[in-house]
């Protein structure tokens, strides 16, 4: 069953001569569908390549304009899923773009380009990028009722919101499925990478990170208990963020001097992910890490609503060092909003540092009874 995907419409008003659209995202959010249903309803020539067959990237590894205009042909859409296989692809389509102008380009990632390649630079200006997520409820809620979607509320929050594990029945199959996901697919673009060669050590460090969602991460004490450097920590930590299986929080200041800036805190993409990593898929009845499930869950949809909806936003937590806090703060058109989020509807007082010095912040408390509208409306 194939569920829409909101970046389908942005793909389309994207695509035009000139620039390549560019499609990030994990491996196995939906790129390479997103790419196929968008085809469909293409009426010219395209041609469909991967970065992962040898002969693509002798071609578009070349440098040399004959033969990129000899591959292209006379197809007027040039599709490279899994681009980022291709040595300085950004340079090879910058030369597609200067010398066959009247091509559109897709590329899809599943890492940030820029992890190994050089997509950026050659491409200022004359690039789009679509950012893709595991599914976003908002796209789910096209196929559920309102009350579905309240009764599935537990099995996002153990099982996440990949395509196959959404539209999977049997939990047993969504366990398995997660557990392929992390054995075959998470580390696949960073243990490519010359010199990156300790999957175990990945393993533990997000595993770690697990049990430290919500909470600010110091690169020391990780480095401590993994027996690595700080600096290794701090690498392993982005080349992580750049094939999309964490992203970072940063604290917000403006005013305070006691407001804590320098530290991370760290989500993972999907629920699932997490649960899998730490092999604990108990009921929320059975845990004891429901408000970090509840935190990892919301945060995520919300990120993923402001892109698909297109709504630029900075997005931060904020903590002062006596300990008042805000799970999440949004920046949008120069206004600061707040949000505590709680799995219980509780009577949270605004913190009176931030209620004085943003005194035109908004303040919210998410919790089970409202977040619906939060996340997708």
């Amino acid at each position: 069953m194939y569920i829409p995907q909101k970046q389908i419409d942005r793909l389309r008003q994207l695509i035009k001569p000139g620039i390549v659209v560019v499609v990030y995202g994990a491996r196995r959010v939906g790129k390479t569908t997103l790419v196929k249903k968008f085809l469909e309803h293409v009426k010219e020539q395209v041609l469909f390549v991967s970065g992962e067959d040898i002969v693509v990237r002798k071609y578009l590894e070349s440098q040399s304009i004959n033969k990129l205009k000899d591959f292209v042909g006379s197809n007027s859409l040039l599709v490279i899923d899994e681009a980022q296989h291709i040595e300085k692809i950004g340079l090879n389509l910058k030369l597609i773009v200067d010398h066959i102008p009247e091509v559109k380009i897709i590329a899809t990632g599943s890492s940030s380009f820029d992890l190994a390649k050089d997509l950026g630079d050659p491409l200022t200006g004359r690039k789009s990028v679509l950012k893709l997520f595991p599914l976003a409820q908002m796209e789910i809620s096209q196929i559920e009722e309102r009350h579905e979607t309240k009764a599935n509320l537990e099995s996002r929050m153990i099982y996440g919101s990949y395509p196959e594990v959404v539209t999977m029945q049997d939990n047993s199959n969504r366990e398995h499925y997660l557990r392929e996901i992390i054995n075959s697919y998470l580390f696949k673009d960073i243990l490519e990478l010359e010199g990156i060669r300790h999957a175990n050590k990945l393993v533990q460090l997000l595993q770690l990170l697990a049990f430290q969602i919500g909470k600010e991460v110091s690169f020391n004490e990780l480095g401590t208990q993994l027996g690595m450097s700080k600096n290794t920590i701090e690498i392993y930590l982005d080349l992580l963020e750049k094939v999309f299986v964490i992203h970072r929080l940063g604290g917000f200041s403006r005013n305070l001097r006691k407001e804590i800036t320098k530290n991370h805190r760290y989500y993972f993409y999907d629920n699932g992910i997490r649960n899998a990593l730490i092999n604990n898929f108990n009921p929320i009845s059975m845990r004891n890490d429901i408000g970090a499930l509840w935190e990892n869950y919301i945060i995520n949809e919300r990120i993923k609503r402001q892109e698909y909806l297109y709504r630029v936003t900075d997005f931060y937590f904020w903590r002062t060092y006596d300990r008042k806090e805000i799970d999440l703060v949004e920046e949008r058109n120069g206004k600061l909003d707040g949000y505590e989020i709680k799995w219980q509807s509780t009577n949270i007082k605004i913190p009176k540092d931030w209620q004085t010095n943003y005194k035109d912040a908004g303040f919210k408390v998410i919790h089970r009874e409202n977040y619906l509208s939060f996340i997708q409306e």
